[in-house]
């Protein structure tokens, strides 16, 4: 049973905390989203293109100057980028248009977010952000050429539409920054629950930005989700003790291999030291030490000149 201090680790307040950074970019996105429909521009892929632009050359200038070697099959990473570009623009197509995209949609996402979480904890978080931006730039240039190249043709560029596309990249870069520190602190499911606060955040922004009123039920949901939060991050914390004690015990494990090895050693040279003595037990040499050996030695040739002396 853990006491509160116990529980309320340095650990479990970074976890909750970011993952209500990352609720808030994914509200962002949302509402940016929402604001980009709202001027008649339908473009989800061209929105996530320059995300991974942004990714590929931030983490790839990176990578490329400390000159790191891959962890992980180049192939991993196309699969990745494949999936979580599919991801995106099933999420954000209109849910009126089938409950069938968002479900692929968010089956691809839970795909992505588990093969992150592997990857990460793997390799590394800039080799993920690199193939990953790398791959899924790739992708989603060859899949605006085919499927919104006319989209963005009709698109007529103003401030009004230039800042929530942006800003949308922007969060999502940010968002993509953040999940694998996430990711390898407390896993993908500390991920996923902690983005289901996000419609609250977005009935927050309503309530204070659009002063709309809403139903008593969804603070309560919030609270539900938050309870949640807190209960899996206490046994994500037990679960890490787990972890720690096993990789004590496979630690010593290995240390006692090795002095049993160094044992094996020290016998075989003992046995040949015995075996070229014609002298002596050979069991009783084989417990003495190189040290009380030499000390034993010092010992006689000091008896031998006090007898000497008194003769």
């Amino acid at each position: 049973m853990m006491s509160l201090k116990q529980f309320w680790t340095k650990k479990t307040l970074v976890g909750l905390g970011l993952g209500q950074f990352l609720s808030l970019l994914i509200t962002s996105t949302g509402f940016s989203s929402s604001e980009l429909s709202n001027r008649g521009i339908n473009a989800p892929t061209s929105q996530s293109f320059l995300n991974y632009a942004l990714l590929t050359v931030v983490y790839g200038s990176v990578m490329l100057y400390k000159r790191q070697a891959l962890k992980a099959k180049w192939y991993y990473y196309v699969v990745l980028g494949l999936v979580d570009v599919e991801a995106n623009y099933l999420g954000g197509r209109d849910p009126r248009k089938g409950d069938l995209l968002v479900i692929a949609g968010a089956t691809l996402y839970a795909i992505s977010n588990v093969s992150e979480e592997f990857l990460v904890k793997n390799a590394n978080r800039v080799e993920l952000m690199s193939f990953l931006g790398l791959f899924g730039a790739i992708i989603s240039a060859i899949q605006i050429s085919i499927i919104e190249r006319n989209e963005l043709k009709s698109i007529h560029w103003t401030a009004g539409a230039a800042f929530p596309f942006f800003g949308f990249s922007l969060a999502m870069f940010l968002f993509y920054s953040f999940v694998p520190v996430l990711l390898k602190m407390s896993g993908s499911t500390m991920l996923n629950l902690s983005l289901l606060t996000s419609d609250m955040w977005a009935v927050i922004i309503r309530i204070f930005a659009y002063h709309e009123k809403v139903d008593w039920m969804y603070f309560l949901a919030f609270a539900a989700v938050a309870v949640g939060l807190v209960i899996y991050s206490g046994g994500d914390k037990e679960e890490d003790q787990h972890q720690c004690i096993a990789g004590v015990g496979d630690e010593d494990a290995g240390r006692s291999k090795y002095f049993d090895d160094e044992a094996d050693f020290d016998n075989i040279n003992r046995g040949a030291i015995a075996g070229s003595s014609k002298t002596g037990d050979t069991s009783k040499h084989d417990c003495i030490t190189s040290g009380e050996r030499s000390e034993t030695i010092e010992n006689k040739n000091i008896g031998k000149d006090v007898q000497g002396k008194k003769s």
